[in-house]
């Protein structure tokens, strides 16, 4: 397990090289960053080289780069464009970020997991064909809709949330948005575990486990359920970055000061630094949630060994 763990970790360099340089080659030609630190009127000649020699912006884009990921190793992550250095942003939206993120990823462990698992063994009866439609119903939607929705139902016409999320962005205030943003991917893992569940009531180890007199609840969650959580495991493992960065749209509907807003700030007025710093940290949550969910094979099917 340690040499496989070794290999792995050596393996993500240069992975985290090859999408760090996408990522800064992809920002740094959404446009001139300089032109929207001047506003409406245009940089004069002076001002604009001035900046360009402030934020390293007169340097090839190759020593642009190496000059950035060198800072990035010693933990440096530039300065926004408003003189505010990066790790700051990041120390004020990450944490609100992964609160949203954990609230979702329970809705989806909870929800869409006992969902699967009750619909994978009564396949076909009426509750199996009722989770199928309101899960399509689910993924059809579009999340600013459901957000919308929500917010207008729960916030503004019957009042039980707040419209808007305080600074604080406590847990209790993060479910409504949390719900919305795992609705699509808990109405995914609620298909995923129906079908793995369904495929595996008929196994081998399963039938043996039966005939052997096993209670059906150690049957289920002992046998059929922990063999047929790996595809589950696997999804909900790459959703974790996913969540964490497609959170744009929640956290816009929901005033959520997170790692969602500071990236559609940072696109908005071409802040390239803080752009590429925040992806930069996204690229490293889906490297570990994807080491973390090779790991977890091996726990779930004893089977599966490293070498």
């Amino acid at each position: 397990m340690g040499r496989y763990v070794a290999r792995r970790l050596l393996q993500m360099i240069p992975v985290f090289g090859g999408a760090t340089l996408l990522i800064f080659l992809m920002v740094n030609v959404m446009g001139d960053p300089i032109a929207g630190l001047c506003g409406e009127r245009a940089c004069d000649p002076a001002t604009a080289a001035q900046l360009k020699r402030e934020f390293g912006l007169d340097q090839p884009l190759w020593r642009q780069y190496l000059t950035y990921m060198g800072n990035v190793f010693t933990g440096n992550f530039g300065t926004a464009f408003n003189g505010q250095p990066v790790t700051e942003l990041m120390a004020a939206a990450f944490p609100v970020t992964i609160r949203l993120t954990v609230v979702a990823i329970l809705f989806e462990i909870v929800i869409g997991i006992a969902l699967g698992v009750v619909t994978g063994l009564r396949r076909g009866r009426p509750v199996d064909t009722g989770v199928l439609l309101a899960t399509l119903v689910v993924i059809s939607v579009p999340t600013f809709v459901t957000g919308l929705l929500l917010q207008l139902l729960l916030g503004v016409a019957w009042g039980w949330i707040k419209p808007s999320v305080s600074p604080a962005a406590t847990f209790g205030e993060l479910i409504v948005p949390g719900l919305v943003l795992a609705s699509v991917s808990l109405a995914y893992v609620t298909r995923l575990t129906r079908t793995s569940i369904a495929e595996n009531r008929r196994a081998d180890y399963v039938r043996t486990a039966i005939a052997k007199g096993l209670p059906p609840r150690r049957v289920i969650t002992r046998h059929l359920l922990r063999n047929s959580l790996i595809p589950v495991v696997t999804f909900i493992g790459t959703d974790i970055g996913a969540l964490m960065g497609g959170a744009i749209v929640t956290e816009r509907i929901f005033n959520i000061h997170g790692v969602g807003y500071q990236l559609y700030q940072g696109i908005l007025r071409q802040n390239t630094q803080t752009v590429v710093g925040f992806v930069t940290v996204l690229v490293l949550v889906f490297l570990l949630a994807n080491l973390l969910v090779d790991l977890l094979y091996a726990v779930l099917d004893p089977r599966i060994r490293y070498a």
